[in-house]
């Protein structure tokens, strides 16, 4: 097999961390769910170039991809991890992508389209490596010295934030609780090596800040904390599993009780918006989790919210945590830490704005579950433009189910 430069995804490991997570409860759980999986750019417009122009590479890319076993190391680390079964590592041992699985096109107007569609238990682990195997291919023809340099300053800047953001922490003394940062950016990352490299400065230079990341296989290398729990899709199965859809949010909720008996607690609540997810999450399931995570919609007016509901459940807040991961930098970041201090506390996974930081356009592509089980799903985002369906008689119907208005 011959590929236009060396493979861009050497690791099976080199996954965001909710990847694992979700896999495995399916796994467990919902093992014969077929899904299938559509890829959008959502700012073609402004790409550099036709992302069409690096379907060979692609090809190419996937074809090493679907060649990738998990190593022994990578194996026994995994089993290390308090949350994860033997017997799904057993099942990753033998574990391998299949090439049948997803395919690629182009069309005449330039634009790239990518399908995956199979068994969930494979289907669903395709996503974070296509994305930054597309992302790797577009910024590589983008790429040379000046914009590594610009890369670097913003990354200089980036670690000054850092060390100013660990000053101010350390004058407000231990009763203010701790700003925390993660590296949300595999997906988006402008390369494998950048990512590796913006996460390792950004680790040594604040460990107690930048201590964890999504990315199980830098997580592994720099002994970070592997952070994740679900993504959307897990959520959205259950609107074609074997429950009404009114009840999809609560049936998925419980299905991760079940499996992590009280590990990995962050609830993801925009798959129906944060009104309806809020009307699901009653006092058993606030008490279960150990917080929420936001991914659209304005991040304090949702911040508030969830502070309410807990105060209207009986719940001190500040036993509870808020993950934050839409859009997010540095800056963004901290005003929201400072907002929500002494209320609730917080945690903040950095995508785009860590791995992607060089001067260049990024793209804004998102490789989403369009169909489970012959049935369509959808999410109602709370941020205009994220919901990802060609079905508008099912998104109605899913809006009247939940009692969501239109966007306007």
């Amino acid at each position: 097999m011959t590929v236009s430069y060396a493979p861009i995804i050497t690791s099976l490991l080199d996954n965001d961390l909710y990847k694992f997570t979700m896999l495995q409860a399916m796994l467990h759980q919902f093992p014969q769910t077929h899904g299938v999986y559509r890829f959008r750019c959502r700012n073609n417009k402004d790409a550099a170039y036709p992302l069409a122009d690096i379907q060979k590479d692609l090809e190419q890319q996937l074809d090493s991809l679907c060649e990738l076993r998990f190593l022994p190391d990578e194996l026994e680390y995994l089993r290390s991890l308090r949350f994860i079964r033997s017997d799904f590592v057993d099942y990753l041992e033998l574990f391998k992508l299949k090439r049948r699985f997803i395919t690629v096109s182009t069309d005449d107007k330039g634009r790239l389209f990518i399908d995956i569609e199979g068994p969930m238990i494979q289907a669903m682990f395709f996503e974070v490596f296509v994305l930054a195997i597309v992302n790797e291919l577009y910024f590589n023809a983008l790429s040379n010295d000046s914009v590594i340099e610009e890369g670097q300053h913003r990354l200089d800047a980036k670690v000054a934030l850092l060390h100013q953001y660990a000053d101010a922490q350390t004058q407000y003394g231990q009763e203010t609780p701790p700003f925390i940062v993660a590296d949300f950016g595999t997906r988006r990352r402008f390369s494998r090596r950048w990512q590796a490299h913006v996460v390792e400065t950004l680790h040594k230079a604040e460990p107690k800040i930048v201590g964890g990341t999504s990315n199980v296989y830098l997580a592994k290398q720099l002994g970070m904390t592997p952070i994740g729990t679900m993504a959307h899709e897990f959520m959205q199965a259950f609107q074609a599993l074997d429950v009404r859809l009114r009840d999809s949010q609560k049936a998925a909720l419980e299905a991760w009780v079940h499996e992590y008996r009280g590990d990995l607690g962050i609830a993801l609540t925009d798959v129906v918006g944060m009104d309806a997810f809020l009307r699901d999450f009653d006092l058993y399931f606030a008490k279960l989790f150990d917080g929420l995570r936001h991914d659209s919609g304005d991040p304090y007016i949702w911040g508030d919210k969830a502070i309410a509901h807990y105060e209207k459940l009986k719940i001190d807040p500040k036993t509870k945590i808020l993950t934050f991961s839409d859009g997010l930098d540095l800056e963004k970041a901290w005003e929201l830490h400072q907002y929500f201090k002494g209320r609730i506390r917080t945690s903040f996974g950095i995508g785009t704005n860590l791995t992607n930081d060089m001067g260049i356009t990024p793209i804004n592509i998102v490789l989403k579950l369009v169909e489970c089980n012959g049935q369509p799903v959808a999410k109602l985002s709370d941020s205009p433009g994220k919901t990802m369906i060609n079905n508008d008689t099912y998104l109605a119907y899913l809006r009247q189910v939940f009692e969501v208005d239109e966007p306007e």
